[in-house]
């Protein structure tokens, strides 16, 4: 309906051309009407016609049959009286391009096969007036053939790709929406359950029984969000609104709140990094992520105490690069590979996910001396 109503806006404006053509050409050959004031007449007519049809074309509701039908009739009304004005050996018609506007009028709304039946209508009335068919009646007759089809066919056109659109604008918002709750589940839902998991099996006896129903659960979430990926596939990126005013936050400020971890160490400017706020908030969650990483997959050093973490922040002046970095046995090679297959968003949604949707990148060293991730975010 958008598209349509576009289309006839743009033909409102087009009927006010066609008809200030016919008028001034009327006028300017005002001897050649047999009827002169006939001839007024019905050029006052169609003047009257075009200020009526542009107010009610404009109503949706109003573009029906009775509207498109009148339309048409008018126009094939006004090539018939040619010869009753000016003569049987008239030259040009009354209304001359005025008929295009009801053509395409069809076409827009009734689509290719609207505007042939208008075309044919129109030519064939053209032809059935006229006692000699010249080259330029030919030609006017041959561009009204080939002119409503095409016009309806373009209508149409628009009209799929703004559908279609319109679903796959649909489809990136939930596909999008999706993705960020299945971040949410994984940064907290699964990672209790996987603690739950692991913890029960330590304590035993009823603490066994309910590490065994955290692993069921957790399999059958992974096994949802799986799922929910190949429907959905994954989405190119979240862009928000552009026309409000964006709150910005420090990321700076937010990362140091890291330092409250076990093992973590983490180093900032001095000075604060001002970013958006949902920005500062998805990179703090990607770095979070690689944080629970290092809890979950990094032995406890040999002195005791967590495992430890460095976080360091580099604020420059075309982006900010935050690494992460341990010092475990590092990610076995495929592991990533497999870890994506049974459903699991840490490094592929949680980590890599996030920095891409918001247009920045996430590259991982890995190897016996650690593993190091560096989230590099343009600004």
């Amino acid at each position: 309906m958008a598209v349509e109503d576009r289309l006839f806006q743009a033909l409102a404006w087009l009927r006010w051309v066609v008809l200030a053509n016919m008028v001034v050409l009327n006028v300017y050959r005002y001897d050649n009407f047999q009827r002169p004031m006939l001839g007024m007449g019905l050029v006052g007519l169609l003047v009257v016609w075009t200020v009526l049809a542009g107010h009610w074309y404009a109503a949706p509701a109003r573009r029906r049959w009775p509207l498109l039908s009148a339309d048409l009739a008018l126009a094939v009304v006004a090539l018939l009286a040619s010869p009753l004005v000016k003569g049987t050996g008239f030259n040009a018609s009354v209304p001359g391009f005025w008929v295009m506007a009801a053509l395409l009028a069809w076409a827009v709304h009734l689509r290719w096969q609207g505007g042939l039946v208008a075309a044919v209508v129109l030519a064939g009335t053209d032809l059935a007036v006229r006692q000699d068919v010249s080259q330029s009646v030919y030609g006017n007759v041959f561009l009204l053939l080939i002119g409503g089809p095409i016009v309806g066919f373009m209508a149409a056109s628009l009209q799929q790709m703004a559908t279609e659109r319109d679903r796959a604008e649909r489809a990136a918002a939930v596909a999008a929406e999706r993705t960020r709750l299945a971040r949410a589940v994984h940064d907290g839902v699964l990672q209790v359950l996987a603690l739950v998991q692991r913890r029960g099996r330590e304590l035993g006896g009823d603490g066994a029984e309910l590490s065994r129903l955290a692993g069921e659960q957790e399999v059958v979430l992974r096994g949802l969000i799986r799922t929910q990926d190949a429907v959905d596939g994954s989405p190119s990126g979240v862009s928000g609104d552009s026309g409000t005013a964006e709150r910005t936050a420090d990321l700076a400020a937010e990362l140091v709140r890291l330092d409250a971890r076990p093992g973590v160490e983490v180093a900032v400017p001095a000075a604060s990094v001002r970013l958006p706020e949902h920005v500062v908030s998805e990179l703090v969650a990607a770095v979070g992520a690689c944080l629970d990483n290092v809890q979950r997959h990094v032995p406890a050093p040999a002195e005791g105490g967590p495992a430890r973490a460095w976080v360091l922040l580099e604020a420059l002046a075309d982006r900010v690069e935050v690494s992460v970095r341990d010092e475990g046995p590092g990610i076995p090679e495929g592991r990533l590979d497999e870890a994506v297959g049974e459903g699991r968003l840490g490094v592929s949604g949680s980590i890599r996910g996030r920095l891409e949707d918001l247009g920045g990148s996430a590259g991982l060293s890995t190897g016996s001396f650690g593993t190091e991730w560096e989230l590099v975010l343009p600004r």
